[in-house]
């Protein structure tokens, strides 16, 4: 197993977030299995890894009080976080179980006002309600869903470069108008999609959190954008978009920045066209992310926060914790709300191939981005 040890820990703190004589507390945030969610050897050794950086962080000096919580798991990634309980773990063992935690619990909004630095190296994704929350409380958060020990080489990379080359993407995306994807599926169909990017700003998660009221994922090394979700006039965001699930090609039929119905024959096919008709909002296209991080020489693994962070790659769902439009009101029930990243990289969707990106100003110029699943703009 790799581990870092305390003083990588501290340096990865002050690296990250560059605590000032204003920050007295970091708080470390882990979810609990229940009888919905069951538990598994990799949820557990990320529990155990937390509890052991908890331990390092307070050894070590970085002049900050440090605290674990446990809260019950969600169940989706990106739903809201409960109102309450938030346990403040005293020491000893992890409790197995949610619900074995002890009654005594804080608010969320109290751990927020007390904690200006958080760490979230969950099960669920808590990226969406913390990056909400720093807003209004004035943290800044890593956010780590599904973090595991094989993704330390990526916390020891260089990321003041990281982070130069994720805000020279933001830059060009701030002055694109739109985005034109040329997939190429099974050797030779073509399919092409247009994402409308009027109206909005694009985000830098360069694995940088100096600036209160920031959250973003760690490890990091993307520049991300929501398409304009027609909240104003129709969206221009349209054409067809395939995703590879196992050996299952979908293909999802995109108008006015929505899937609104989607071509295959298999179970995934099934499965996505009911998701579509009873949860529409699912269908909105959340994102179009660039991650950079295959260039310093990381490999996916699995797990979506690292793949995201390799390549190019599209979300459906909630976006509203990106400044977009879509958000938890706009699902039919808490547990519905999702934000899911398909990563187009060839090692997790072989069947497809990105041909070609172009971002397009307003004045027609053309800005050439990638070409056979590599990166063409110069960093």
């Amino acid at each position: 197993m790799t581990q870092l040890t305390a003083e990588e820990l501290a340096a990865l703190v002050h690296r990250v977030f560059a605590p000032t004589a204003q920050d007295h507390a970091l708080a470390i945030l882990v979810d609990l299995p229940d009888q919905r969610t069951p538990d598994h050897e990799a949820w557990r050794a990320r529990r155990q890894m937390a509890l052991d950086w908890c331990e390092k962080l307070r050894r070590a000096d970085t002049g900050l009080q440090v605290d674990l919580y446990l809260y019950r798991n969600v169940g989706l990634n990106n739903a809201d976080l409960p109102l309450e309980g938030a346990l403040l773990h005293r020491g000893g063992t992890l409790p197995v179980m949610a619900d074995g935690m002890q009654p005594e619990r804080e608010l969320f909004a109290s751990v927020f006002d007390r904690h200006s630095i958080i760490i979230a190296p969950t099960q669920f994704s808590a990226t969406a309600p913390l990056k909400l929350a720093a807003r209004e409380h004035r943290f800044r958060a890593a956010t780590m869903p599904g973090f595991t020990d094989a993704m330390v080489p990526a916390l020891r990379l260089d990321y003041v470069e990281i982070n130069r080359r994720v805000h020279l993407l933001k830059d060009v995306l701030d002055r694109s108008d739109r985005a034109t994807i040329l997939f190429v599926v099974d050797g030779g169909r073509r399919l092409e999609l247009t994402l409308d990017l009027q109206r909005r700003e694009a985000h830098a998660s360069g694995g940088v959190l100096h600036e209160r009221g920031t959250a973003g994922n760690l490890p990091s090394g993307e520049a991300y954008i929501v398409p304009y979700e027609g909240e104003a006039g129709p969206s221009r965001s349209a054409g067809e978009l395939p995703v590879q699930f196992g050996e299952e090609l979908v293909v999802y039929a995109i108008e006015n920045n929505r899937a609104v119905r989607v071509s295959g024959e298999g179970q995934a096919a099934a499965r996505e066209s009911a998701l579509l008709r009873t949860e529409p909002a699912y269908g909105n296209l959340a994102e179009l992310g660039l991650g950079v991080l295959s260039d310093f020489g990381i490999e996916p693994g699995g797990e979506i926060l690292l793949d995201e962070k390799l390549g190019l790659h599209i979300a459906f769902g909630r976006s509203d914790h990106f400044g977009g439009q879509v958000g938890a009101r706009d699902f039919s029930r808490a547990e519905a709300v999702v934000h899911i990243d398909r990563v187009y990289l060839p090692a997790t969707q072989p069947r497809v191939r990105v041909a070609s990106v172009d971002l397009h100003d307003a004045a027609g110029n053309i800005t050439p981005l990638i070409r056979d699943d590599r990166y063409v703009i110069g960093f």
